[in-house]
C-alpha cells in the first residue's frame, strides 16, 4: 500500500533535517518576560497539541512527556547573545518553573 500524502511530507522534512535555529520564528509566539534570581527570562507555553517531543524537565528531572503541556525557558538577557541563549532553551514543566530559581 503507497504512503499516503500525509506520510509522503513527513517523510520529506524528516530527510530534510532540522532547520537553523529561528531566533524571529521562537520569539513570534504569545511569550512573558519573567524576573528570576536577579535575571529576565522568556517563557513561552506550548500547548498539549503542539507538544511533539520528550524533553527532560530540568526542574524535577522527569520527562517532559509528548502531549503535555509546558514551558519553555531560555535567559532573556545573556552575555553571549540572543542566538546562544535560544540554543541553551529548556523545556520545563509549568510547576517546576513556578517552584524554580534558575
Amino acid at each position: 500500500m503507497p504512503p499516503t500524502s500525509r506520510n509522503r511530507g513527513r517523510a520529506a522534512r524528516a530527510k530534510a533535517g532540522h532547520p537553523e535555529l529561528d531566533i524571529e520564528r521562537m520569539t513570534a509566539g504569545w511569550k512573558r518576560t519573567e524576573w528570576r534570581a536577579g535575571r529576565e527570562w522568556y517563557v513561552q507555553p506550548v500547548s498539549e497539541r503542539r507538544a511533539a517531543k520528550s524533553y527532560t524537565c530540568p526542574g524535577c528531572g522527569r520527562e517532559v512527556a509528548p502531549g503535555t503541556a509546558h514551558l519553555v525557558v531560555w535567559r532573556a538577557d545573556g552575555v553571549l547573545g540572543d542566538q546562544a541563549d535560544l540554543a541553551a532553551r529548556r523545556h520545563w514543566h509549568t510547576h517546576c518553573w513556578r517552584m524554580s530559581t534558575p
